[in-house]
């Protein structure tokens, strides 16, 4: 498979992952300095492609200086180990509450594997091992990643995962998002929300979008999922409106049944009715599902409904007495 490459800003080239064996899906981004650096590996099973899309923009075995990641899920992160054993002088950058996920990856297989299966798991994301703690950098709310002629800063992004940063390149001032503003298929002005257990949380969310927003405005976003977007506050505006809809539509639905497929069936008729007002271009429906899946965002919704019932409780309680 040819390795498929383009800028997105100056000095920043996307490499599709060819994630779940499908284009335009998860990009890495390679950016240009002293100390070269990549932003995001995808999976295990995206090694080659993004291997293949770093020599096609001339890295080397001893080029690659830094290997940065939005946050540890696999599709961002899972491949991070096979990345730092192929180039061995670049350090490793995630945020701090990550670290140690990627330094001992034991309890985070368990959880994508209760979730997936042992087989989907395989097949998606293919084997997770651990980084040398050695190579290991973490990053906090500011913090400076620096490359060389310019710099990475990490702005601390939670709501899809409590270990999520974004980082805002000093060259262009472009924003990686991760999935801090959901997933965006393009040449499709859908956007599906990315609401995964346990740590979905909507205001935490709706903060984070906002904070990209006021980071970004003269320049771009950058989606993991997939590629740049320029209209910063079009595409802002369409991400708080569809993590309130979706949040929204599951605790309305929850007054009636806390059933997982029949949550799952009201985020179905929610997505389908955003795909209708929304769509620019045809959806692949099924890599939306790999992206995104209706039952992950729907498991995670009802965890957020659950916390926000308990601080109810609590609240109520210690008014009582």
């Amino acid at each position: 498979m040819e390795p498929v490459v383009f800028e997105v800003a100056r000095g920043i080239t996307a490499i599709d992952t060819f994630f779940g064996g499908r284009q335009r899906a998860t990009a890495a981004y390679l950016l240009d300095a002293d100390e070269p650096a990549i932003v995001e590996t995808g999976p295990a099973t995206s090694f080659e492609p993004v291997v293949a899309g770093l020599e096609r923009l001339g890295i080397g075995r001893t080029d690659l200086a830094h290997v940065v990641v939005t946050h540890i899920h696999l599709d961002h992160a899972g491949g991070v180990w096979r990345i730092a054993e192929r180039f061995p002088n670049a350090t490793v950058w995630v945020h701090e509450r990550g670290a140690r996920h990627l330094a001992d990856p034991t309890r985070l297989l368990a959880s994508v594997t209760s979730i997936y299966g042992a087989e989907t798991m395989a097949s998606l994301f293919g084997p997770v091992e651990p980084v040398a703690a050695q190579r290991i950098r973490a990053v906090a709310e500011g913090d400076r990643i620096p490359l060389g002629g310019r710099y990475l800063e990490a702005m601390y992004t939670p709501g899809h995962a409590k270990h999520h940063v974004a980082l805002v390149d000093s060259s262009t001032g472009a924003v990686f998002t991760g999935d801090a503003l959901g997933i965006h298929p393009p040449d499709a002005r859908v956007l599906r929300p990315a609401t995964p257990p346990p740590d979905y949380d909507l205001e935490l969310a709706v903060a984070s979008i906002e904070r990209i927003r006021e980071r970004a405005r003269g320049a771009s976003v950058l989606f993991s999922h997939f590629g740049p977007v320029e209209e910063v506050d079009r595409i802002c505006d369409l991400a708080v409106e569809r993590f309130r809809s979706w949040t929204g539509a599951v605790g309305d639905a929850l007054e009636h049944t806390d059933d997982l497929d029949e949550i799952m069936q009201v985020l179905r008729e929610v997505a389908h009715a955003d795909a209708e007002t929304g769509a620019g271009a045809a959806l692949d429906l099924q890599a939306m599902e790999t992206l995104s899946s209706l039952r992950l965002n729907a498991m995670g919704i009802l965890g957020y409904w659950s916390k926000v019932r308990e601080q109810r409780r609590s609240a109520e309680t210690g008014q009582a007495s």
